[in-house]
């Protein structure tokens, strides 16, 4: 154990009971006891969170140690360090002797440092005929010693909670990504339910974290989005059942009327896939009535004209006009009366909007034609969101129509990107 009486400061500096707890702690060091100071210190820097010490104080103690002669602190050697203060700041990388001496002071209310002052507040050593050191005045490296099992114990509690914290956060990510895809293919496949309140609730729990969030801050987000996940798993499998159902008896009732002998399709002769026949078309003119009677309408004025769509519109379904309107809220303001409340007023405001970035009327007549109207009025209110990043705003929709005539364009992903970057949370934050 370390010998000697308590030791006041000098000068000005008062004594307090946390220094007399750290020089009684220190004179309780058990025979033989060491440990490497690098290794030590290392814990140190894992635990200075819990000790409630900075990054300069620890650049301090690590200049501290460095005049430690041995690898290894302990009793036998001696515990005492004697730097000068302009030693000191040559080690710590030229650290103003004022600031050195204010991190001292921390490490010692710390109780990882011990002042052993002389009686001119100098620090010195006195040393034997032999050159050994008889006794030192400076810094008690002892608490060090004497601590060495504690500050272990709270390194390794620091080292589990963050470890906790980043498993915690890798989880979250993994939800948040299916539970965004989740809502993205409920919406592209045209699944029963508000996907759209969906949407904005999802959200709202994602950006409720603030930016370097707690283990416990993300435990409680990561616990809701997978209540979320789990609900719109079960919603999405429940409406999958239900059409493996209904396919599954409509496939029973065309076998049992396919398996007439009598059957009208199989004694009318097989028509032929002309070019450019449309699907109906296809199926032995069933929808040629329909298709006579739009165009005596059009021709008497009842109706608009408008071309019937190509096949290919099946694999572009709209999207909520909630949704819509959340991602691309610049439109609203050339609906009739300076809002969109209805898909008529937004596609109204899409004509306004085609005009002003200058679309042809063919482009986006070919637009309609090909996506449907509803889908046509939204590729335009996208459009017009990020008018600042398209060229030709004519050509950028003319490359659409023909990637969605071919099967390679989706709307959800384009409205989904819009939806996150206008959220109103995101804004809120902003």
């Amino acid at each position: 154990m370390e010998s000697g009486n308590v030791t006041t400061p000098f000068g000005r500096r008062p004594m307090t009971l946390g220094m007399l707890a750290s020089q009684a702690a220190a004179r309780e060091i058990e025979p033989g006891q060491s440990i490497d100071k690098w290794k030590l210190y290392r814990a140190l820097c894992e635990a200075k969170p819990l000790l409630g010490i900075t990054d300069r104080a620890l650049a301090i103690l690590n200049a501290l140690l460095s005049f430690y002669p041995k690898g290894e602190l302990s009793e036998e050697n001696g515990l005492v360090v004697f730097p000068s203060n302009a030693q000191l700041s040559l080690r710590a990388h030229g650290m103003a002797e004022q600031t050195i001496r204010r991190h001292l002071a921390t490490l010692i209310e710390a109780g990882l440092l011990i002042r052993k002052d002389s009686p001119n507040g100098k620090r010195y050593a006195r040393k034997e005929q032999g050159g050994e050191i008889r006794e030192a005045f400076g810094f008690s490296l002892a608490p060090l010693l004497v601590r060495a099992e504690e500050i272990e114990r709270l390194a390794a509690e620091v080292v589990a909670e963050r470890l906790h914290l980043q498993r915690l956060r890798e989880r979250l990510t993994l939800c948040r990504r299916d539970v965004a895809k989740l809502i993205e293919m409920a919406l592209e496949e045209g699944a029963a339910g508000d996907w759209s309140g969906v949407h904005l609730h999802f959200r709202g729990v994602v950006e409720r974290l603030p930016r370097s969030p707690s283990a416990e801050q993300v435990a409680a987000v990561l616990d809701e989005l997978e209540m979320l996940r789990e609900e719109i798993t079960n919603q999405l499998e429940m409406q999958v059942k239900t059409q493996n159902r209904s396919g599954n008896a409509q496939h029973y009732e065309r076998h049992i009327q396919n398996s007439n002998p009598q059957s009208i399709t199989e004694l009318e002769p097989a028509s032929e896939k002309k070019q450019g026949a449309t699907a109906d078309d296809r199926l032995g003119g069933r929808a040629e009535p329909t298709v006579r009677i739009q165009k005596d309408e059009e021709k008497n004025g009842r109706v608009p004209a408008t071309s019937s769509a190509p096949a290919a519109n099946a694999a572009l379904k709209s999207f909520p006009l909630g949704l819509v309107l959340q991602a691309c809220p610049e439109i609203a303001a050339y609906g009739p009366q300076g809002s969109v409340g209805t898909w008529r007023e937004l596609m109204a405001a899409a004509v306004v909007v085609r005009s002003m970035l200058g679309v042809s009327p063919s482009a986006y007549e070919q637009a309609c034609e090909i996506m449907g109207p509803e889908n046509a009025a939204t590729v335009m209110a996208c459009v017009l969101e990020r008018a600042g990043h398209i060229n030709s705003a004519g050509g950028y929709l003319r490359d659409l129509t023909r990637r969605a005539e071919k099967g390679e364009f989706a709307i959800g992903p384009m409205l989904m990107a819009l939806a996150r970057s206008n959220s109103p949370m995101r804004v809120k934050a902003g």
